[in-house]
């Protein structure tokens, strides 16, 4: 996979034009959805840069991120004439950016594409690290690539639009990515308080956000090994996602993960010393930025064969990422289903 350039942005227009110039494509395409196209197309759509680029807009939520839209989008891509040499800016969230960085790669077997996030979860996660991909069979993420964007650019004056349900879900990515690397940035991240969240002060979280995936990526792109840490909390929370998902009661990625935290950090101080009062620290700010997830014992069986399609899993286990403590990955950690019921006990009940 090739490296991306990830530009913390000051000067949003002249970056774009310089990323778009980089590439010289024959024809300029810019994705976004219903939303993006109606909150965030307007700060940047008279740009010089985008004067002749052809508009596809495709439906919102990750609902939407299917074979359909795919298929709209390669179909709108070969109606405007695109060719191998032409390029494809994806607008918007984390649904945008996976969905149209796939349907960029597969087109005519790859064209270039850039990303512009418009939600916090896109720009500490999504649009970073060159997954892509969509939904399939109720399963999340089932089909796509790795192929990274040829850029990214990082504005958090996109931030503004969002509603405090999405900017929230963006943050839960930044703690999994505090829970990795170090005390002093998780304790930094458990004293803000999104209710009144500074954007200013947010660039720059979300800059050691980035620099914290991108240093994982850069060891591990197609995850061999390191890699598997950027999983903590998904194995369950993808399970919370997918059973919300077949059950119409459809929630946030980043709620799920937060939900997904609380599960495997309970599987990590109980499997592997993660630290008692961090872990109560944690617990705690999730509950209280995220609420909980309602689930019945009866719902066990389903989230435990949600789990058994994870990505990760190896020779029919069940794969998940733990921690020894802040910082201290454990990759390939197992766990019987009677672990998994015993974990679902702890973030049902408490």
């Amino acid at each position: 996979m090739t490296q991306q350039d990830v530009i913390v942005c000051t000067d949003l227009a002249r970056e774009l034009a310089a990323a778009v110039g980089k590439l010289a494509p024959d024809r300029l395409f810019v994705l976004t959805d219903t939303t993006t196209h109606r909150l965030c197309l307007p700060l940047i759509g008279s740009y010089p840069c985008l004067g002749e680029a052809h508009h596809i807009t495709i439906a919102p939520t990750d609902e939407a991120k299917n074979l359909h839209s795919l298929a709209d989008v390669w179909t709108a891509l070969g109606e405007g004439g695109a060719t191998r040499h032409s390029a494809l800016i994806c607008l918007g969230g984390g649904m945008v950016t996976d969905l149209g960085g796939f349907a960029a790669s597969t087109f005519k077997r790859g064209i270039a594409y850039i990303n512009i996030p418009t939600t916090l979860l896109a720009m500490v996660d999504a649009s970073v690290g060159g997954k892509t991909g969509i939904n399939f069979r109720g399963l999340k993420n089932e089909i796509g690539v790795f192929n990274a964007a040829a850029t990214v650019l990082l504005d958090t004056r996109f931030l503004a639009t969002l509603d405090q349900h999405n900017l929230r879900s963006g943050f839960a990515e930044m703690l999994k990515h505090a829970l990795i690397s170090t005390d002093d940035h998780l304790a930094e991240l458990l004293r803000v308080d999104l209710s009144h969240a500074d954007l200013a002060a947010m660039q720059q979280l979300v800059a050691k956000s980035v620099a914290i995936k991108e240093h994982v990526v850069s060891v591990d792109p197609h995850e061999h090994g390191l890699r598997k840490a950027l999983n903590l909390g998904h194995t369950a929370g993808h399970a919370f996602e997918s059973l919300a998902l077949e059950q119409g009661r459809t929630v946030l990625h980043g709620y799920a993960v937060a939900w997904g935290l609380v599960c495997e950090l309970y599987l990590s101080a109980t499997r592997c010393g993660f630290p008692t009062d961090r872990f109560r620290q944690v617990v705690s700010y999730v509950r209280d930025t995220y609420g909980t997830f309602a689930i019945e014992c009866k719902d066990y069986d389903r989230l435990y064969q949600f789990m058994t399609h994870d990505k990760k899993n190896t020779a029919g286990c069940i794969n998940f990422t733990l921690l020894g403590g802040v910082g201290d990955v454990r990759i390939n950690q197992t766990a019987t289903k009677d672990d998994i019921c015993e974990m679902l006990d702890f973030f049902r009940e408490g």
